[in-house]
């Protein structure tokens, strides 16, 4: 029981702290292109996660729960892998270390060369295949900076009451999650802590607190090193074949997402950058969004690739379980 909360707790609260950081009322920012271009590619990354579920059949090369690692990627190239930690304390596969392992190992390599495909990629196609780069509308009254500066990862002034109070609202929310998972079993508790985390998110005197996203950095590290106590290193490295399967999977997922959203995209005459920009929010989530954004030399699309990437903090966790349960 110990080590089963010893897994859980961190994992249950890093989700948590970081949903209170999104802003629905901030959405108007994004833009109707860049969420569009957003929700094309999560449904790409539901079609490559499927696609790649059935080519390479991990079922029957001895990944146990395969479905919920479907459920994993499908999370983390939602939105980010905050998605991918909560799907996986769903079906109990982080309490796997050696697989949890090699499940992250695989996401860092794929989604990492993915990430910087997309920084060169408009270029590219904008040789070929030219296209009018439209500014993003930003309101009137809110500058460039102003904005991201609204959301971007900058310092937080953290205070005892503040944290005191965060603290507070986790344990309640996290009591209120398994009461009700209690009585009404089918629906899963991390869906329930996940709903009240984006609702509070919306209290305005909420908003005011400072260091939700600290602490949320702060468990992924207590989490890490949980999952890096309990890792049979030995195990992993002779894992070769399940990392290897799981290798080629997420290769296949992202191919079919990048192919997917880049054709649908053009065939909109949507913007290379903006394209890109969403790719990589699904991919990377809040913490890429905005660098390629930067990368790319498009300030304009920083906001809208973040919002849209606080979209994917949001939902990936409920298409991540979505899909597991649809391949149960």
């Amino acid at each position: 029981m110990y080590m089963q909360e010893s897994f859980n707790t961190p994992l249950r609260w890093q989700s948590f702290f970081f949903l209170l950081n999104v802003k629905l009322k901030d959405l108007r920012y994004a833009g109707l292109p860049m969420l569009a271009m957003f929700i094309a590619g999560s449904i790409c990354t539901v079609i490559g996660v499927l696609a790649g579920y059935f080519i390479t059949q991990p079922q029957h090369h001895d990944i146990q729960q395969s479905y919920a690692v479907a459920g994993m990627y499908t999370g983390t190239y939602t939105g980010g892998s905050v998605n991918l930690n909560a799907v996986a304390l769903q079906y109990g596969v982080n309490k796997e270390g050696t697989l949890f392992a090699a499940i992250n190992a695989v996401d860092n390599i794929v989604g990492t060369t993915w990430i910087m495909i997309t920084l060169v990629l408009p270029s590219f196609l904008q040789k070929f295949f030219p296209r009018e780069k439209k500014l993003s509308g930003l309101s009137s009254d809110i500058s460039g900076q102003e904005a991201v500066n609204k959301i971007s990862f900058g310092k937080e002034e953290v205070t005892v009451p503040g944290i005191s109070i965060l603290l507070a609202l986790g344990f309640g929310s996290l009591f209120l999650s398994n009461l009700l998972s209690q009585y009404i079993p089918q629906i899963p508790s991390i869906l329930t802590l996940t709903t009240l985390a984006l609702i509070l998110a919306q209290i305005p005197f909420i908003q005011k607190i400072n260091g939700a996203r600290v602490m949320g950095y702060f468990l992924v590290l207590v989490f890490l090193a949980v999952i890096g106590a309990f890792c049979d290193f030995k195990a992993l490295s002779q894992s070769g074949d399940v990392a290897g399967l799981l290798l080629l999977w997420v290769s296949i997922l992202i191919i079919i997402h990048g192919v997917l959203i880049f054709f649908i995209g053009g065939l909109f005459k949507q913007d290379w950058d903006l394209i890109s920009i969403a790719s990589n929010a699904n991919v990377g989530g809040t913490a890429t969004a905005a660098v390629c954004a930067a990368s790319l030399g498009r300030k304009d699309l920083e906001l809208p690739g973040l919002l849209a990437a606080s979209v994917g903090n949001a939902a990936g966790t409920y298409l991540g379980i979505m899909v597991a349960e649809l391949l149960k």
